[in-house]
C-alpha cells in the first residue's frame, strides 16, 4: 500500500492553541474531523492514520515544538519507510496576506523556523502548503504576531483556506502534487480578492 506522510506545523499546549503559528495543525485537524478520526500521542508527535482509495494517509502533528520539527518528520518517514515524494509539510506563513495559500513542490525555508529545521535534516526536496497569516506588525514584532492567537474575524476569513487544504492534502495523495499545483494554486490567490472585495 502506497503511503504518505502529511505534517501540520504548530507547538503543543494550550497556550498555543488558535495561534497563528499552529495553522499548520489547524489544517490537520480539520482533515481528522472530516475523516472522523482522531490523533493519539506518539512519539516525536500526535498522529492520526486513515486511507484514500487504497493509499494510506498518515496524519503528524510534531510535539518537538517548532524549530525541532525535522525530529519528528525525519522519524515518522523512516519508521514508516516513506518516500520523501510522498512528505506534504503545511506551514503558516507571514509573506502571504491571510487567507491566500501556495503549495510548492519543494524550496527554501523562507525564514520559517519549522522548515528550516526540517530542510536541515532531509534536505528541501518535499513539498510544502504555506497558508498566509498575513504581516500586519510594526518592524522587529515578527514572533509577537506569530505566536499571537487569531480574532474571530481573521478565523472567519481563513476557514474557508482551512476547508480548502483539506481538498488539496486530498488531491496530493490521490493526483500528485504537479497535477495539485496546477488546480489549487489560482483559488489560492484568488482568497485575497475576495477578501479586499467585501473590505469595501
Amino acid at each position: 500500500m502506497d503511503k504518505y506522510l502529511i505534517v501540520g506545523l504548530g507547538n503543543v499546549g494550550d497556550e498555543y492553541e488558535l495561534t497563528r503559528h499552529n495553522t499548520g495543525f489547524m489544517v490537520l485537524d480539520a482533515f481528522a474531523k472530516a475523516s472522523n478520526i482522531s490523533f493519539e500521542d506518539k512519539r516525536y508527535g500526535f498522529v492520526a492514520e486513515t486511507s484514500l482509495k487504497g493509499r494510506k494517509v498518515i496524519l503528524l502533528k510534531p510535539s518537538t515544538f517548532m524549530n525541532l520539527s525535522g525530529n519528528a518528520v525525519r522519524y515518522w518517514l523512516n519508521k514508516e519507510n516513506i518516500d520523501q515524494s510522498r512528505l506534504l509539510v503545511i506551514s503558516d506563513e507571514v509573506a502571504l496576506p491571510l487567507g491566500q495559500f501556495r503549495l510548492k513542490a519543494n524550496g527554501s525555508n523562507g525564514g520559517h523556523n519549522g522548515l528550516g529545521h526540517i530542510q536541515q535534516l532531509i534536505g528541501q526536496d518535499y513539498a510544502r502548503l504555506r497558508m498566509g497569516i498575513g504581516n500586519d506588525f510594526p518592524r522587529g514584532m515578527q514572533v509577537d504576531w506569530v505566536l499571537g492567537k487569531y480574532s474571530e474575524e481573521e478565523l472567519e476569513a481563513l476557514q474557508p483556506s482551512i476547508d480548502t487544504a483539506v481538498e488539496v492534502i486530498k488531491s496530493f495523495v490521490l493526483a500528485g502534487i504537479d497535477i495539485t499545483m496546477n488546480q489549487y494554486n489560482k483559488l489560492g490567490k484568488r482568497s485575497e480578492k475576495r477578501e479586499v472585495k467585501s473590505e469595501q
